[in-house]
C-alpha cells in the first residue's frame, strides 16, 4: 500500500532561504508547506546586498527585473575625517559586464523588499507562506517525517517526505537534530537600525571614524525607501537605547555633529557577531539551509546570498528525489554546500578584520561567480580532457542566435527547472531526447548558431563535445563524442530517466 503524504516537503522558515526553496519547488510542481512562526514578514534591512551570482539565480527564478526596480545600486562610500573633510570611493572594484558574466555590480535592496518580491512571485505560482505557524516537534523514519505544528488553531500533525529547516541561526530544527554548531564569537557587538533622518544626503554611504571600533558609525541610504540603515559597533556589555532619542545621542557623540536628527525608527537590532558552521546539513530526511546551517559577520554581503544559493542547490535535488531519483543524490547537497559556507565564513571574517582597520575593499571574491563544485560526486568529464572549463564550474553566459535568426543568450536556454545539454559540432541525434532535458546543438543543422564565436571562446569546446548544464546553472558533465555512454550513466545517476521512444 502506498503511503499518503500531506506534502512532499515541509519548509520551516519563510525568510529568503525558505522563499527561494519554495519558489523553486513550486515551479517544479512539487507539493510543499511553507511555515513561519512569526506573525508576519520580517520588516528589517539586515541582508541588503544582492551579489552577481544571486542576480543570475533571481533571473532564473523570474524576479531579477523586479528586484532591480525595487532597489538600486550602492552609492560611493564617503569617509569623513575629524575636520569634516572626506574622501570617496566605490564600495567594490568596478568591472564592466562581459558576455560570460552579464552582472558585475552588487545590487542594494533591503531584505524586507527582496522578500516581498519573492512572496509575490510565490503567489503567482499558487502558494503563500503560513505565518503564525510553528514547528514544535518532529520524528522521522525511513519513509518520511511526522511534524507537529502549533498555530492560532489547534495543533496539527503533518506527514511529509522531507523537512527543511530554514529557521535561522537559533534553528529549532538544528537543535532538535542535535547537530553541533561550532565556531567562534568574533569579539564585536554592533547595532543595525532602519531610520528616517535628516542632515545627511542620499548620494553616499556616510562613514565616520573608520577603524575606530569605539566611535565608528555608518549611514547607508536604503535604496527603494526613504530610510537610512545605521550600523556601528557597540560595547560588548550593557543595554543600548535603540529609540530615536537614544540613537540620535549616539550619532551626535560619534559624528560630533548636531545637525543629524533621527525622526523615527522602523526596525533595530543589537547583536553579537559570530562565525559558526553546522557539522551536518542532512540527517536522514531532514536538511538545513541558510542561517540554520551557517552564521557570519555581515561584512562582504555574503550571508543572504549564500542562503539563497543553498536553497537553489537543494531544490532541484528534492524535486528529482520526489520523482524517483536515487536518494544518494540528496547527499550531494551537504557535500557541495558545506565547503562553500566554510569559505564564505573565512572571507567575511577577513573582511571584518579589514574593516576594523578602516581598510575594507570588496574584490571579485565577494561576487560569488567563481563558486563551483569541481570535487563534487556530480562533476564528471571524459578522462584526459583538458579545457578552459571543467565539470563543476559555473556555466557561463554567452550571446548566441537561434536558427530562425533571433538573438538569444545561453541563459535563455538554461532558464527554467530543466537540465540543458549543449552539443558543439556534434552528430545530430546521437543523444536521444528524454523528459526534463533540453537539447541544443551548434554547428551544421544545429538549432542554435554561435554567430559571434562567443560560445567557442568562452567554453573552448572541441568538435563533438557535449556540455550538460544542471538546473542550478553549473556544469554537471562534459563528454567527448565517443563517450555518450558516460552521459547515459550520468542521466541515470541524477534521475533523468530513459530516452523517449
Amino acid at each position: 500500500m502506498t503511503e499518503q503524504f500531506t506534502a512532499d516537503v515541509l519548509i520551516c522558515g519563510a525568510g529568503a532561504a525558505g522563499l527561494a526553496l519554495a519558489i523553486d519547488l513550486a515551479r517544479r510542481g512539487i507539493s510543499f508547506r511553507l511555515i513561519e512562526k512569526m506573525d508576519g514578514p520580517f520588516r528589517g534591512s539586515r541582508g541588503k546586498g544582492i551579489q552577481p551570482r544571486t542576480q543570475e539565480i533571481f533571473e532564473d527564478l523570474g524576479i531579477l527585473d523586479r528586484v532591480v526596480a525595487a532597489g538600486g545600486i550602492y552609492p560611493p562610500v564617503r569617509r569623513y575625517r575629524d575636520d569634516g573633510s572626506f574622501t570617496e570611493s566605490d564600495i567594490a572594484e568596478h568591472q564592466d559586464p562581459t558576455p560570460a558574466e552579464p552582472y558585475h555590480l552588487p545590487l542594494m535592496i533591503p531584505q524586507f523588499l527582496t522578500e516581498k518580491v519573492m512572496r509575490e512571485r510565490l503567489l503567482e505560482l499558487g502558494h503563500t507562506p503560513q505565518f503564525g505557524c510553528e514547528l514544535v516537534g518532529f520524528e522521522q523514519d525511513p519513509s518520511g517525517v511526522t511534524a507537529r505544528l502549533a498555530g492560532k488553531a489547534e495543533e496539527e500533525i503533518l506527514r511529509v517526505r522531507w523537512l527543511v529547516g530554514a529557521d535561522g541561526g537559533r534553528s529549532f530544527v538544528r537543535h532538535a537534530l542535535g547537530i553541533d554548531f561550532p565556531g567562534k564569537t568574533l569579539g564585536v557587538r554592533a547595532i543595525v537600525a532602519d531610520v528616517i533622518l535628516t542632515g545627511l544626503t542620499r548620494d553616499a554611504w556616510h562613514r565616520f571614524n573608520d577603524g575606530d571600533m569605539s566611535r565608528q558609525i555608518m549611514f547607508c541610504p536604503l535604496a527603494g525607501t526613504e530610510m537610512f540603515q545605521i550600523q556601528g559597533p557597540i560595547p560588548l556589555d550593557g543595554d543600548i537605547d535603540l529609540s530615536a532619542k537614544g540613537l540620535e545621542a549616539m550619532v551626535a557623540e560619534r559624528t560630533r555633529r548636531d545637525d543629524i536628527h533621527i525622526q523615527s525608527v522602523s526596525w533595530s537590532s543589537a547583536y553579537t557577531m559570530n562565525a559558526r558552521l553546522a557539522d551536518r546539513y542532512r540527517v536522514g530526511r531532514v536538511f538545513l539551509i541558510g542561517d540554520a546551517a551557517h552564521i557570519h559577520p555581515p561584512t562582504g554581503g555574503q550571508g543572504f546570498n549564500t542562503s539563497v544559493q543553498d536553497a537553489y542547490n537543494l531544490g532541484w535535488k528534492l524535486a528529482a528525489a520526489a520523482n524517483g531519483a536515487d536518494d544518494k543524490l540528496l547527499d550531494s547537497y551537504e557535500e557541495e554546500r558545506q565547503p562553500i559556507a566554510a569559505a564564505m565564513l573565512g572571507l567575511a571574517t577577513r573582511l571584518l578584520d579589514a574593516q576594523k582597520q578602516g581598510d575594507m575593499r570588496r574584490g571579485r571574491e565577494v561576487r560569488q561567480l567563481d563558486i563551483g563544485y569541481p570535487s563534487s560526486s556530480l562533476a564528471l568529464e571524459t578522462l584526459g580532457r583538458s579545457g578552459r572549463l571543467s565539470a563543476g564550474d559555473r556555466a557561463p553566459d554567452a550571446p548566441i542566435r537561434g536558427a530562425a535568426g533571433q538573438p538569444k543568450r545561453l541563459f535563455d536556454l538554461f532558464r527554467g527547472p530543466h537540465w540543458t545539454l549543449l552539443g558543439y559540432e556534434v552528430q545530430p541525434g546521437s543523444v536521444q531526447p528524454r523528459a526534463g532535458l533540453h537539447i541544443h546543438t551548434f554547428g551544421q543543422s544545429g538549432d542554435m548558431v554561435d554567430a559571434g564565436g562567443h560560445l567557442r571562446d568562452i567554453y573552448a569546446l572541441s568538435p563533438g563535445e557535449w556540455v550538460l548544464v544542471r538546473p542550478d546553472g553549473y556544469i554537471g558533465a562534459i563528454a567527448a563524442a565517443d563517450d555518450i555512454a558516460m552521459l547515459e550513466g550520468y542521466f541515470a545517476q541524477v534521475g533523468l530517466g530513459s530516452a523517449d521512444a
